[in-house]
């Protein structure tokens, strides 16, 4: 495996956990080419909580698809922990997103007829884990998403916010590397959508767990303590702010 220099080195930052050399992203070809990143260059160290904004068509989305490895550069090199991933097969990508990387979806995307529960095993069966392990693995991860007692409700008999926790919960019941969340909060009202990003501070402040969230709401990105701002597929600012408010 291939490790790239960290564009963000120093003694006092954790290791490179996503790193973003020269990415370009382009769409079709001749006179329907559409350039969705232009030589792109980011860095996300261990533990950060990086909001990524922009208007729709930035590029915002396109780049976290990438991050995620649910699509791949046109050209430039993208490193994950180390690992430069371009040179990863196909299977092999599909390993590095189901083991290291957690999802959450402004749509939830939880099945209806099956329990908070069942929702949340279900990265676990993909591991092969036995019945007992997956059952006390995903009690624990509701129990931190404060869901206990709620194990055997289906998505149907819970609210907007309660669903949006179960995804939470079947996004970190793998211990991931890092959690991306694409606009979490659109579903959500005022309040829920606030109870949602504190919990995602508490995982990002007490488990040390990295997050990165796509969101265009402006109150939203104020609990990040990093906001990288698209336009036009480019990086037009990246800025640290102080975060969790």
């Amino acid at each position: 495996m291939n490790t790239a220099p960290s564009s963000h080195s120093g003694n006092d930052l954790p290791p490179a956990l996503i790193e973003l050399n020269s990415v370009n992203k382009v769409y079709g070809r001749d006179k329907t080419m559409v350039r969705a990143l232009n030589n792109v260059d980011m860095c996300i160290h261990e533990g950060e909580f990086v909001a990524v904004m922009g208007a729709s068509g930035s590029g915002k989305s396109t780049c976290m698809n990438l991050v995620g490895c649910l699509d791949s550069p046109t050209s430039g090199s993208y490193y994950f922990s180390g690992v430069d991933v371009r040179r990863l097969s196909r299977d092999q990508r599909a390993l590095l997103r189901r083991n290291f990387i957690g999802f959450v979806f402004q749509g939830f995307n939880l099945l209806d007829r099956t329990s908070a529960q069942e929702n949340v095993e279900l990265p676990l069966i993909y591991r092969g884990l036995a019945a007992d392990e997956r059952s006390m693995l995903a009690r624990k991860a509701l129990e931190t998403v404060g869901l206990d007692g709620r194990e055997n409700h289906t998505p149907a008999e819970l609210s907007g916010g309660q669903q949006q926790r179960v995804a939470i919960a079947r996004a970190i019941v793998t211990e991931p590397s890092v959690l991306l969340a694409d606009e979490p909060t659109g579903n959500l009202d005022t309040k829920r959508s606030h109870e949602f990003m504190q919990l995602l501070s508490r995982l990002n402040r007490d488990r040390g767990l990295t997050v990165i969230i796509v969101t265009h709401e402006d109150n939203m990105a104020a609990y990040a303590r990093r906001v990288i701002s698209f336009v036009d597929g480019d990086i037009e600012s990246d800025k640290k702010q102080a975060g969790s408010i």
